[in-house]
């Protein structure tokens, strides 16, 4: 069995590509940080490793050479999002056997791996045609609203790597982020992308006719059945099933979904013959699972069955970057459904929009741009069509986010001096990840 070392400070990443790696066939180790991928090296052989080049102590070039120069037999394949002909050239003067641009998909992982382990001897890197700037590639009903900042750029190479396996996933984030809309991408580019994508929401099922619903029924099974009726499991087999707000079903029904989903056969209410299931569960909560795990409101069973892959969508706040896509996109459907021509915002909506913090997300930049273009005569949108409430919003937001980041930033530096400057442990005394400390150090531009 050949050894992958994927070396990865992005742990969310490291770990799903692990499990895909893992799913393949290979062993498959991982490290989030240099040292640990120092001390796996230096009592392990890796015939492949999978190294980020940019990590929080150094970068994977650095670590080439020394590979290298101990295991000349292994294959070491450079990970980025920041793909550059530079670094590749620097990447190939050094050794490395290939160079791969997140966001990747799986096939093409796979590919390099497959090449490398077949290669004979070569030291050569090819440039891999992955090699490219960063771009959003994803199913054309999607991309506009996924976007193509960091956060989504993220969110996309998640989608990709996931959605060709047959794993369980998890959609993690608040309402209004839009994880139906991810859930669909998923399903979009599948192997069940020709088959149906059902979507329930959990929380707007009665407990008592949970079961008819997920199963079907038979006629005269009980009062006001007066017909047969297939469930959610069979009008989405083949397909995918898509259960939005998951941690809203009653207990009884969470031992039925679980059943379910382990079995690949179920009931319909009233009837005694089994019927054969084969479905792609892709799940979503705003709340937090592992919590109502720990209190016995969640099972914990069917938790880990739904969570193979968890994906965390980020929110609007956290794609400001983005934000300008999104508005696009939504004025143009507003405009086909509103038969109107309003073509962009006024710079005084432009900065109340980038001021306010949306906190219904996606949702509400969609209700608010629908809106303001049905109270729009011209062809902009001036701040008398843009909800008062947003612009009072807006004001106040501007000052406390300005004490927000000046507390923060005080915090950070108090937490940098009591350990002496040592980032790791400045990061648990803040209870941040080491990464998250590393960003906001660039980002409040701080000497240390």
């Amino acid at each position: 069995m050949p050894k992958i070392l994927i070396i990865e400070d992005d742990t969310a990443f490291c770990q799903m590509l692990q499990k895909f790696l893992t799913r393949q066939g290979y062993g498959v180790s991982a490290s989030f940080n240099l040292k640990e991928a120092r001390e796996k090296l230096a009592t392990d052989f890796f015939d492949i490793i999978l190294c980020d080049v940019r990590l929080p102590e150094g970068d994977g070039i650095s670590l080439l050479s020394k590979i290298k120069e101990k295991s000349p037999k292994t294959r070491v394949i450079l990970m980025t999002g920041f793909a550059e002909v530079k670094t590749a050239v620097q990447a190939m003067k050094k050794g490395a056997f290939d160079y791969i641009s997140k966001p990747f998909t799986p096939e093409s992982i796979l590919e390099v791996i497959a090449s490398a382990l077949n290669a004979n001897g070569s030291k050569e890197l090819k440039l891999h045609e992955t090699i490219k700037l960063s771009t959003i590639s994803a199913n054309k009903s999607t991309n506009k609203i996924i976007g193509s900042g960091e956060a989504s750029k993220k969110l996309q190479q998640y989608i990709e790597l996931v959605a060709p396996t047959n794993m369980s996933v998890l959609l993690i984030g608040e309402s209004g982020t839009g994880k139906e809309v991810t859930a669909r991408a998923i399903h979009n580019i599948s192997k069940q992308k020709d088959k149906n994508f059902v979507a329930v929401d959990c929380g707007a099922i009665p407990k008592e006719l949970a079961t008819s619903e997920f199963f079907g029924h038979i006629k005269g099974s009980f009062t006001g059945a007066i017909e047969d009726k297939i469930g959610h499991f069979e009008a989405a087999n083949g397909g995918t099933l898509f259960l939005d707000e998951i941690g809203n079903l009653s207990y009884e029904n969470q031992v039925q979904l679980l059943r379910a989903i382990q079995e690949r056969k179920i009931k319909r209410v009233g009837s005694t013959r089994e019927v054969s299931v084969d479905v792609r569960i892709v799940a979503a909560t705003n709340e937090d699972l592992t919590e109502a795990v720990a209190q016995g409101n969640f099972r914990e069973d069917l938790f880990h069955r739904l969570n193979e892959f968890s994906i965390e969508i980020p929110s609007l706040k956290a794609r400001k970057e983005d934000l300008m896509l999104f508005v696009e996109f939504f004025l143009k459907n507003a405009n086909a459904e509103l038969n109107k021509n309003v073509n962009q915002l006024s710079k005084e909506v432009k900065q109340i929009f980038f001021s306010y913090n949306w906190p219904g997300n996606l949702r509400e930049l969609n209700n608010v741009i629908k809106r303001s273009v049905l109270f729009t005569d011209g062809d902009i949108i001036g701040l008398d069509a843009v909800p008062q409430t947003l612009k009072t919003e807006s004001e106040e937001d501007e000052l406390g986010d300005f004490s927000k980041h000046k507390f923060e930033k005080e915090r950070i530096l108090k937490a940098l001096k009591q350990t002496n400057f040592n980032k790791s442990k400045a990061a648990k005394l803040l209870q941040i990840t080491r990464k998250t400390l590393y960003n906001k150090i660039n980002y409040y531009q701080l000497e240390v």
